[in-house]
């Protein structure tokens, strides 16, 4: 459980088991207007984002299932700042119809897009901008080995309930998956197709890094163990032992280049 306690909570309702809350959750949602729940406390602001989960089927811990829209590999790969700085552009010469074909990541240090003034918290803002993109990779919020288990479970459920409200807006979705040490395999999965496009990202670190590399690996067989993907997209590089094995099974594996790699061959080729 992470959002209907606390809105149970702020609603005044005392002890309510998951499926009551849920009710409760449902009843509330077609009711939610510019981030207003009123049919009980009038003025109750909506800083959960429930609306996101308005149809959504929960799994064990209560993480949205989020079916994967998209039906084609992405042709390339931006990340969230770059989509920014596009969108900007084009909004600023009054090109408000424009279209870009590349789908957006958020392979990026979280602070740049989880912010006050981010994706979660200025969620339409974010669709008006990923609208314009052939599609989106869902948010990697972050999950690092020392944060509390709680925080790693909201930030798992952030990740499908965003990626299955953007579908619901017609954005082709492609289901980031992040995951930890062994424990955090009971939830990592929850909510993602099996027999589906899967994405993970290699930047900044692991597997690169020695220390993380069992770990890395480990997750990711038992990724494919659980998931079955019949593809796996990579931001950064596939160039290590584990995703050979993955080609091995027959599991298509795509890398495409991080943002400092792209860089870095955008100069090569200028000179």
């Amino acid at each position: 459980m992470v959002i209907f306690p606390i809105i149970a909570v702020e609603l005044g309702i005392p002890a309510a088991s998951n499926s009551i809350i849920k009710e409760v959750i449902t009843m509330l949602i077609p009711n939610v207007e510019h981030g207003i729940i009123s049919p009980i406390r009038p003025g109750l602001k909506d800083i959960w984002n429930a609306y996101m989960a308005e149809g959504a089927v929960f799994g064990k811990h209560d993480i949205p299932f989020c079916p994967t829209t998209a039906t084609e590999v992405p042709d390339s790969i931006i990340t969230w700042e770059e989509a920014k700085s596009i969108y900007k552009k084009h909004i600023s010469v009054k090109e408000y119809d424009f279209s870009h074909n590349a789908f957006v990541c958020f392979y990026i240090d979280d602070y740049k897009f989880d912010g006050p003034r981010g994706i979660w918290h200025d969620s339409e803002q974010a669709l008006k901008v990923l609208c314009h993109f052939a599609g989106v990779i869902t948010p990697d919020f972050s999950t690092y080995q020392d944060f509390p288990e709680p925080l790693k479970i909201y930030n798992t459920y952030r990740m499908r309930v965003f990626g299955y409200w953007l579908g619901k807006n017609c954005i082709a979705v492609i289901n980031n998956v992040r995951w930890g040490t062994p424990e955090t395999y009971d939830y990592c999965f929850e909510g993602i197709p099996e027999n589906s496009i899967v994405a993970i990202g290699t930047v900044g670190g692991s597997p690169r890094k020695l220390e993380d590399r069992e770990r890395v690996e480990t997750g990711l067989f038992k990724m494919v163990e659980e998931l079955t993907p019949h593809t796996v997209i990579v931001y950064g590089s596939a160039n290590y032992p584990c995703f050979d094995e993955l080609r091995k099974m027959g599991i298509r594996v795509i890398a495409y280049p991080g943002q400092t790699a792209s860089a870095f061959a955008k100069r090569r080729s200028a000179k």
